[in-house]
Formats: C-alpha cells, structure tokens, sequence
C-alpha cells in the first residue's frame, strides 16, 4: 500500500472518529438535558402527591364534620 492511500485511510478514520466525538459530546448534553428535566418532573410529582395528600386529609375531615351533623 502506497504512503498517499495510507494516509488517506488514516485521516479517514480521523475524520471519522471527530465525528464520532462530536456525536458523543451533543448525546452527552442531550443527557444532561434529559436528567434537568426528570429532576424537575420528579419535583413536581412529590409537590403534587403532598397535595393530594393534604386534599385526602381536607377531604376526611370534612366527611367527618358533615356526618356528626347529619347524626346529630
């Protein structure tokens, strides 16, 4: 093999491999990206659990206040 096909196959595979490294690099932020936005949903689903929560509770205390008036 002839140096000029050699070096076109390396800086083949050179140039492969940027765009290999570039791919990475923008799957790696879309990653980041990803793990923001489900910390954020996660945040949002407890803040929305304790709020259902708090209604069940609302919503057991008033059951309780309306049948001591209808049995009263």
């Amino acid at each position: 093999m002839s140096d000029t096909v050699q070096n076109a196959a390396f800086l083949a595979i050179v140039l492969e491999n940027v765009e290999l490294r570039e791919q990475l690099s923008n799957v790696q932020d879309q990653c980041v990206e990803l793990a923001v936005d489900a910390g954020e949903q996660h945040a949002e689903v407890e803040a929305l659990r304790a709020q259902v929560i708090a209604l069940g509770e609302d919503r057991d205390r008033w059951r309780i206040i309306a049948e001591r008036r209808l049995a009263g």
